[in-house]
């Protein structure tokens, strides 16, 4: 009998020793993390940046695709997976045909032909459809640069001979995006939507997106299209518009080192995807498009409109949905208005 107690205390021993080592390992793991997640709060954290993310070269010299090559035919079959309920919703906003201050520009529309057997109209953009009003579609290349270069090292020089995009403009996604979406609701954060919408400069950071994959059950992969609800266009419908120059709440610089890590080939939000102000010298720009298009090859979706989709996916309690969108064929073009899809 007293061999027998006296197994059953080293069994506890050891068991407790175990737990001990296990304890301890995953306290060193957890350090060691901690002390590698690397900051982007300086320009020299950013220039420092630019060289450990790059994806140039990654997919060949001649690459014009960029992260984009991260989205095979495995990962569209997942995606249709995802397609359940059956149900599609536009993420673009209505483009305004009138002038707002909010954005620059807007569609002139007029009709050039009426009679009984029909009618034509005709589309004119008033300035461009890049800025903080029209939803579109960054190309992965020329519309970002730093130091006269951009996504895989194409030149300033090249654009200017080629009046356009030689390579990587926009038609080199011709055939459409159709992979898996992950939306990030921001206003779950705690404290950083009081009234529903992320207020004009918040930022969110990396270890957000990180708490926000517990929050709403998803794992961003290779692949994914990201996208960020900050409730731009419910403020906008509560409050009223503001100039751009007033701020907006959007991605921190540091969201490039999760972009790299878990293979994201787009992003998109409800605003201009850069917070603003940036926090960020005048000599960086926007940090979030020159990183994610110039350096990690990762287009970006600007100004869509996720009400809706919001809405959806919070009452199925599922944030990951099929994403399809379709840029216009534009040779040499730096972007496209569109209007990407989410179906779930």
């Amino acid at each position: 009998m007293k061999q027998m107690v006296s197994m059953k205390q080293i069994v506890r021993y050891a068991s407790a020793v175990l737990v001990g080592v296990v304890a301890v390992a995953g306290w060193f793991v957890g350090t060691a993390q901690m002390q590698t997640k690397k900051t982007m709060t300086t320009e020299d954290d950013f220039n420092r940046a630019t060289k450990e993310l790059s994806n140039w070269g990654r997919w060949g010299k001649d690459d014009e695709l960029g992260a984009a090559n991260l989205i095979t035919p495995a990962k569209r079959k997942q995606a249709a997976a995802l397609v359940k309920e059956g149900v599609a919703i536009s993420m673009a906003h209505d483009i305004f045909q009138e002038e707002v201050i909010d954005g620059r520009g807007h569609l002139e529309r007029k009709v050039v032909g009426a009679r009984p057997g029909g009618a034509s109209d005709q589309y004119a953009f008033v300035g461009t459809y890049h800025g903080s009003i029209y939803s579109h579609l960054d190309a992965v290349n020329c519309h970002q640069m730093k130091d006269g270069k951009g996504y895989n090292g194409r030149t300033l020089e090249e654009v200017q001979a080629a009046d356009g995009c030689p390579k990587g403009g926009i038609i080199a996604l011709k055939d459409g995006v159709v992979t898996r979406a992950v939306l990030f609701d921001a206003t779950l954060l705690p404290g950083k939507a009081p009234k529903g919408w992320l207020v004009p400069g918040t930022a969110v950071h990396r270890e957000d997106l990180e708490t926000l994959e517990k929050m709403e059950h998803v794992k961003v992969s290779d692949g994914d299209v990201i996208l960020l609800y900050t409730g731009r266009w419910k403020h906008r419908a509560a409050e009223g518009p503001w100039k751009a120059s007033e701020g907006g709440a959007g991605w921190h610089a540091d969201v490039a080192y999760f972009l790299k890590e878990r293979g994201v080939s787009f992003i998109g939000e409800d605003q201009i995807n850069d917070v603003s102000p940036t926090g960020f010298p005048p000599t960086v720009g926007l940090p979030i498009h020159q990183m994610a298009l110039a350096f990690l090859g990762v287009d970006i979706f600007d100004n869509l409109d996720f009400e809706r989709a919001i809405e959806m996916a919070r009452r199925l309690n599922r944030y990951e949905f099929m994403f399809s969108a379709a840029p216009l064929r534009i040779d040499k073009g730096m972007g496209s208005p569109l209007n990407p899809l989410a179906i779930f």
